[in-house]
């Protein structure tokens, strides 16, 4: 794969982190003998791009718009979130979030207010988010929210639409909040977390689909033997991880049984 490229932008939530997931990338793809380039692809460029190039060799891809097929990649592996409602597996949720001081109690509480949502491509800013809407909509109560604010494209545009008041609850991907209250509390201070939706499989490093098989599986392998290596415990304390779990497309089949009830309940967007 020689010109090939790496990158960790999704869950690249500071420079610091940014370089963790670099250093790490770079011990994998060592080992699996796989030389690849890691490239900066900051914000807000769209992740679209960076998906379809044909040169894409470890990239971190969300799961919906891997089974909704918006690129040609195979997943290789995904990170096990060092977090008690992951139990050990590679998974992860959204957690809706409001601002501290807020009166609301419940997620009832926020409907007729202000609610945003990042990118109908996103699993844990979108698809988890009208899913787990559903529950609450009634034949007379088929809208909730006074106010949608759509496209808000990155979970920081959401925490900080919540933290400035443009909206009065939103998504927030669970391991993306662990990772900026870790490394960036400032900015989770005075926000609180009202419900949490169901768990699905998290975000996988993917490769193109014109990668070789025998360079899919080394880098697979690579990834999964990655947490019994000697250099792999400072980048789990730094990025919150136990591990990484091969994955493949079947795996976040689930998202797409999400988006066909909601679209069958006449909820094709959060509302």
């Amino acid at each position: 794969m020689t010109g090939a490229i790496m990158n960790a932008r999704m869950y690249s939530v500071t420079p610091a982190v940014e370089a963790l997931w670099r250093e790490l990338l770079q011990h994998v793809t060592a080992e699996a003998r796989v030389p690849l380039t890691y490239i900066p692809y900051p914000a807000p460029l769209p992740l679209e791009d960076l998906w379809s190039r044909p040169d894409l060799g470890c990239v971190f891809m969300c799961g919906y718009p891997v089974a909704l097929k918006l690129a040609p990649v195979v997943p290789v592996a995904a990170p096990v979130p060092r977090a008690p409602w992951a139990a050990g597996r590679p998974v992860y949720r959204s957690n809706l979030i409001v601002r501290e001081e807020a009166p609301f109690r419940t997620l009832e509480d926020t409907f007729g207010g202000r609610a945003g949502w990042t990118v109908e491509h996103s699993h844990s800013g979108f698809n988890a988010f009208r899913h787990h809407l559903l529950r609450y909509r009634t034949p007379n109560r088929p809208k909730l929210y006074g106010q949608m604010l759509g496209q808000l494209v990155t979970a920081r545009a959401i925490l900080d639409a919540v933290r400035d008041g443009r909206i009065d609850v939103g998504p927030l991907d669970a391991y993306w909040h662990m990772l900026i209250a870790k490394h960036h509390p400032s900015l989770t201070r005075g926000i609180r977390v009202l419900e949490t939706t169901d768990v699905a499989t998290m975000p996988a490093f993917v490769t193109a689909e014109s990668t070789p098989p025998a360079t899919v599986e080394a880098l697979r392998d690579a990834f999964a033997d990655a947490s019994r290596r000697p250099w792999f415990a400072e980048f789990a304390d730094g990025l919150l991880i136990d591990g990484f779990a091969p994955v493949a497309a079947a795996d976040y089949e689930r998202t797409l049984d999400w988006d066909r009830e909601a679209k069958a309940a006449g909820y094709p967007f959060p509302a």
